[in-house]
């Protein structure tokens, strides 16, 4: 057995993640703290396995679908690329191409595109109390579905992004963390800024900073969460982050100056989005099916950002950070100045500068997702593990050079 190998499957032994078997993966704060580092486990180990041309299909056929209710790029590759490295198909599912359009129920799509589907991913941030319930929906439809006995298997759902939290890249975040600074161990007391920053767009989705203050305070780091006033996020999601770093030992305040929270941070988060409370109207404008009162917000939305577009990562602000050197994060895309925006997130020069780290950083999604379909659909991820290296099918065929 390949020592690097057998040394995550050591790590996966003193864990205990018997219930993510057959279970979906909703919000990170769900999950317990061995769960978790499950995730991160075989997400290493997967990656690892690939770039020794180790194959990792589990499934010989089968599908993975996908449904996209807002734009996306590094999501929907990286489910794809997650699908494939298992050996699963993607199907997209157009909501506007199907019978969805037409008035079909939740509960008979769930089922109708679930014969052989071994994973549903979905992404629906947009609407306030909308998203996640909608998830769950899907997979209590699925769920019925299999013991029905119309389904042979039930598909996992892996959230893709909803209104709540974005488990799969705030985990993808988490483990570039982890490896940057070498190690879970190193992180305890290193100070993060979760950051609200100008952008020339409104309505952008809660759900990075939510997920990065649930997540972000299980390692008994100081997370910080900054934001101008009336930017606030869900309560609930603030509790859930004031409990994890009392738990953890860790801190997770709030400030209203964007100084103050890069002051000595080791990681820096600057990501713009909209305030829980205009969200929250929006989701209600939208239900009553009120265009002018939606334009009306948009335009308010916008006015208020504009009030704040000195909230910007700018190299000054980079210089205060701890020994001027905090690693920079974003989910991309970023609004960077004069590039993608006149005045934006980010400048130029230190999105520049970041550009490999920031690449990097989105390199460990596909994985990160792989590895929560792996836990759900292998009873014995270990062996599992074990069993692939021992297979020694190559995932891409070679001749001597």
């Amino acid at each position: 057995m390949d020592a690097k190998l057998q040394a995550y499957i050591d790590k996966l032994n003193a864990l205990n993640f018997k219930e993510m078997y057959e279970n979906d993966f909703f919000l990170t704060w769900e999950k317990t703290d061995d769960e978790i580092e499950a995730v991160f486990t075989i997400a290493d180990a997967l990656r690892y396995m690939r770039e020794n041309n180790i194959s990792t299909k589990i499934f010989e056929s089968g599908l993975g679908i996908s449904l996209f209710r807002d734009n996306s790029t590094r999501t929907r590759f990286s489910f794809a690329s997650a699908c494939n490295l298992l050996g699963l198909e993607v199907q997209d599912l157009d909501e506007g191409k199907s019978q969805i359009a037409h008035g079909e129920t939740v509960r008979e799509t769930a089922n109708m595109i679930s014969f052989m589907a071994d994973v549903i991913g979905i992404r629906d941030d947009m609407y306030i109390g909308k998203g996640n319930a909608y998830m769950h929906e899907v997979s209590e439809a699925v769920r019925e579905g299999h013991k029905d006995g119309v389904l042979e298997q039930i598909p996992t759902l892996v959230n893709l992004q909803c209104d709540i939290d974005h488990p799969t890249q705030c985990m993808a975040d988490m483990l570039h963390i982890i490896h940057h600074f070498g190690g879970v161990e190193n992180l305890k007391g290193k100070k993060v800024a979760m950051t609200w920053a100008y952008s020339p767009s409104y309505g952008k989705p809660l759900s990075v900073p939510q997920g990065v203050i649930g997540l972000m305070t299980r390692f008994g780091m100081d997370v910080v969460l900054a934001h101008p006033e009336g930017y606030e996020v869900m309560p609930e999601v603030e509790e859930v982050a004031k409990k994890n770093a009392e738990a953890t030992g860790g801190t997770f305040t709030k400030t209203n100056s964007m100084a103050e929270a890069f002051k000595d941070a080791d990681i820096v988060y600057p990501k713009s989005w909209a305030p829980f409370a205009a969200m929250e109207k929006r989701t209600n404008l939208y239900a009553e099916g009120d265009s002018e009162g939606i334009k009306a917000l948009e335009k308010e939305l916008l006015a208020q950002n504009a009030e704040h577009m000195d909230w910007c990562c700018t190299e000054e602000l980079m210089k205060t950070t701890k020994d001027g050197k905090a690693l920079y994060l974003h989910c991309l895309p970023a609004d960077i100045n004069d590039v993608s925006c006149e005045h934006g997130e980010v400048e130029a020069s230190v999105f520049d500068r970041y550009r490999v780290p920031l690449y990097k950083e989105a390199s460990f999604k596909p994985y990160i997702i792989a590895a929560m379909i792996f836990l759900s659909k292998c009873k014995d991820p270990q062996a599992m593990l074990k069993k692939l290296y021992e297979r020694s099918e190559a995932r891409q065929l070679k001749t001597e050079d």
